[in-house]
């Protein structure tokens, strides 16, 4: 099959698709990437062909108004933010929308933000498959839209789904509209049913499939790029071999709002604690140029290797890092900022991995070392353990795979 991938968003939401990319390949299919330009050097790196849509999406987190939206700090920073993002919408259209058309799929698998897929699906009459780490679009009774703050909205449940990913919509169909008539020649209102299927690229172990969702929803397990080759740096691993196992605190692409107060609460939790720590700087949440002894300061590693040699984790709830902290067996605190975050943080409290989660913006360090002291807890450990060990064990590409091999058969 010719199969193109189209993805949209930071880290979280490419690397996944990298690793179903690579096992495509592997079993012979013609695969082509669409995703920010920023991941360009990854994918050429990993042999996958790639088309890089504008940088300006990436760039606008770390904007003035970027870090304001997503830091929940002002709404003018939310309402600029969108101003910004707006113009960038119809140019991401037209170059997801050529960059399928050239390529001439038989399948088209996308995550959620990638706007132009359904549409081309549509235009070009070959099967189309939605893609997700997180399990925000599909409708179910069991529980909200992962995208919403809230625990459980009862009979509202279904409905906030559809309120979740119909958002995108009302906030830009009229571009969308304007395209499918101006460059695809279809009538501005979309006859498209949906997703011929929808992928979970998610352990049914942590979010099992809900009875409600049909045979179309796979929840196939998580999708893991690892790094076999990555060599770790002489500092690092004279800082693991100086004492205990330290703590991993990281933050992903998390933007910078009061990095330094963040920052200080962190190393001092740790060392109320009585804990090393690991450090990743990452997108600017936390800042340290230099650090304590029981301290330890790095850019970025690959979670994969890392966390094999951690104590514990302490994160933002990103799905990304969540997955890999939960395959390694370690218990794991979550520091939400939005998003899905606090979906992933409630979750794994419910399952006995995690404390509860941490308020960034009234964090202290007692907030710090009592979660720390929570993670110690043998039960706690246990089921972080063992959960690691059933995850390990899952073989979530392959069955992606084969259920994407089944429906191109069928057709």
């Amino acid at each position: 099959m010719r199969i193109t991938i189209q993805t949209l968003g930071s880290r979280g939401d490419v690397q996944p698709y990298c690793a179903l990319a690579l096992a495509l390949q592997g079993r012979g299919h013609l695969v082509q990437l669409v995703a920010p330009d920023q991941f360009s050097a990854m994918a050429a790196e990993l042999g996958i062909p790639f088309v890089s849509l504008p940088a300006e999406f990436l760039a606008l987190i770390d904007s003035r108004a970027g870090k304001q939206a997503l830091g929940g700090k002002a709404i003018s920073g939310s309402i600029n933010l969108l101003r910004q993002v707006g113009p960038l919408v119809r140019q991401v259209l037209e170059i997801e929308g050529q960059a399928i058309a050239d390529f001439g799929p038989d399948l088209i698998i996308h995550h959620p933000k990638s706007m132009a897929s359904p549409h081309m699906a549509e235009k070009l009459g070959v099967l189309c498959v939605l893609a997700c780490p997180l399990p925000g679009f599909t409708p179910t009774a069991a529980w909200p839209s992962p995208l919403i703050p809230v625990a459980n909205l009862g009979p509202l449940n279904w409905a906030s789904h559809l309120l979740a990913t119909k958002s995108a919509n009302v906030l830009f169909g009229k571009l969308q509209r304007q395209w499918r008539q101006d460059v695809l020649g279809l009538p501005a209102k979309t006859a498209h049913k949906g997703p011929d299927a929808t992928l979970y690229a998610y352990s049914p172990r942590v979010v099992p499939k809900p009875a409600d969702w049909g045979d179309d929803v796979l929840v196939s397990g998580y999708w893991f790029l690892d790094t076999p080759d990555w060599v770790m740096p002489d500092a690092l691993q004279r800082f693991l071999a100086a004492g205990d196992a330290p703590v991993y605190v990281g933050f992903g692409s998390m933007p910078g709002i009061d990095p330094e107060r963040f920052t200080k609460a962190i190393i001092d939790g740790l060392a109320r604690a009585g804990k090393r720590g690991l450090l990743a700087t990452g997108g600017g949440a936390l800042s340290a140029s230099t650090a304590p002894d029981h301290i330890h300061i790095l850019d970025a590693a690959p979670h994969d290797r890392l966390f094999a040699h951690v104590s514990a984790t302490m994160h933002h709830g990103g799905a990304g890092t969540t997955a890999a902290a939960l395959r390694a067996g370690k218990p794991t605190t979550i520091c939400p900022f939005f998003g899905d975050q606090p979906f992933w943080a409630s979750r794994l409290h419910n399952l006995g991995v995690s404390p509860p989660p941490l308020d960034r913006k009234r964090l202290t360090a007692e907030h710090v070392a009592s979660a720390l002291q929570a993670m110690d807890a043998p039960a706690m450990r246990h089921n972080a353990a063992a959960l690691g060990t059933r995850i390990r064990a899952e073989t979530g590409i392959a069955n992606a795979i084969a259920r994407l091999e089944t429906l191109a058969s069928a057709k």
